[in-house]
């Protein structure tokens, strides 16, 4: 794993696949990135994790309201799957998260993504009411994980 800026080539070239796969998932209206040229883009933690020097996975983590934090952009390439990757990359997020002073991760996904739900909930991810721009959006399912940092 490697911490990135948010304007690096790879993070945006996988970004653009998970955006592709989101859109053959969800409605396009129902789809929440993130803008890279908001002042919230600044304090985002990006990471990109490559399998010898391919970039195979993304995921980032902003910070919310305290205590929370908040994983983005979360992806891992397809022909990349099932090799433990989204499992290190979602560690990896947390341990950073934690170090920075985050006591809670939240995040939204989606019924259409049962991979992703599942892994979420390997993780000790439970469900909550969704939250902030999630409110409302009947495809958006929030989690949340109290991290292992005080």
């Amino acid at each position: 794993m490697v911490i990135v800026g948010k304007r690096d080539r790879d993070l945006h070239e996988l970004i653009g696949r998970l955006d592709e796969e989101l859109l053959e998932r969800y409605p396009a209206d129902e789809i929440f990135g993130l803008d890279f040229d908001s002042p919230k883009a600044d304090e985002t933690t990006f990471a990109v994790a490559y399998l010898g020097s391919r970039p195979v996975a993304c995921g980032a983590f902003r910070p919310l309201e305290e205590p929370y934090a908040e994983i983005k952009r979360f992806f891992v390439e397809r022909d990349s799957r099932k090799l433990g990757i989204a499992s290190r990359m979602l560690a990896y997020l947390e341990r950073k998260a934690a170090e920075a002073g985050h006591a809670v991760m939240r995040l939204e996904t989606g019924e259409a993504q049962p991979e992703a739900v599942g892994l979420y909930s390997k993780f000790g991810y439970e469900v909550i009411p969704a939250y902030g721009e999630y409110a409302g959006c009947e495809s958006s399912l929030c989690m949340e994980k109290k991290l292992n940092n005080r």
